[in-house]
């Protein structure tokens, strides 16, 4: 009922802004854990020593069919925090009279330069498979990097998402009444 209200106080473009904004954001959470999910299964549980059933044989070709998970979270990544941030402009919904909103925007831009380091560790993934000849190790070893740098930080970022957007449904911290300040 409180998303209907918000949106009809909104602008024609604010709302596409917004559409844009949830859709990608639930996109690129939805390809986040896919490829989190997938990647780590590519390793024996204790260390990240790969499983027995990958070779050099065959690794580049599981590489070449997790490019599309890379790619997608990159790219929706990307767009998310564009879409979000013109949002935030563009709505001129007041932070102060909307906690959940400022809270969102707290939770976004703490991760935003976590993710943007681990988003430059997907692009050079990503490069290296599109290009001619790749060395499937090359490409092991940053994934590798990937989970060792911040090690558990994927599982509390995609906490943190699932937090806006029960935030974002419920919108609890709504000043109903705006105090004048004068």
């Amino acid at each position: 009922m409180k998303l209907i209200k918000l949106m009809k106080n909104l602008s024609r473009f604010s709302k596409f802004l917004f559409f844009i904004t949830c859709l990608s954001g639930s996109l690129w959470l939805g390809s986040y854990m896919t490829r989190l999910f997938v990647t780590y299964r590519l390793f024996e549980e204790t260390d990240f020593i790969l499983k027995p059933y990958y070779n050099t044989g065959n690794l580049s070709e599981v590489l070449l069919t997790l490019l599309p998970a890379f790619t997608s979270t990159l790219i929706l990544y990307i767009i998310f925090f564009l879409f979000f941030i013109l949002f935030l402009i563009f709505s001129k919904l007041n932070l102060k009279q909307n906690g959940w909103l400022f809270i969102i925007t707290l939770l976004v831009l703490v991760t935003f330069p976590f993710e943007a380091y681990l988003m430059n560790i997907d692009y050079k993934i990503v490069s290296l498979v599109n290009s001619e000849s790749f060395n499937p190790n090359d490409v092991m070893e940053l994934i590798k990097d990937r989970f060792k740098i911040f090690n558990s930080f994927p599982v509390i970022e995609i906490f943190c998402y699932f937090a806006i957007i029960f935030l974002l449904i419920f919108k609890p911290l709504t000043k109903k009444n705006p105090v004048n300040e004068n």
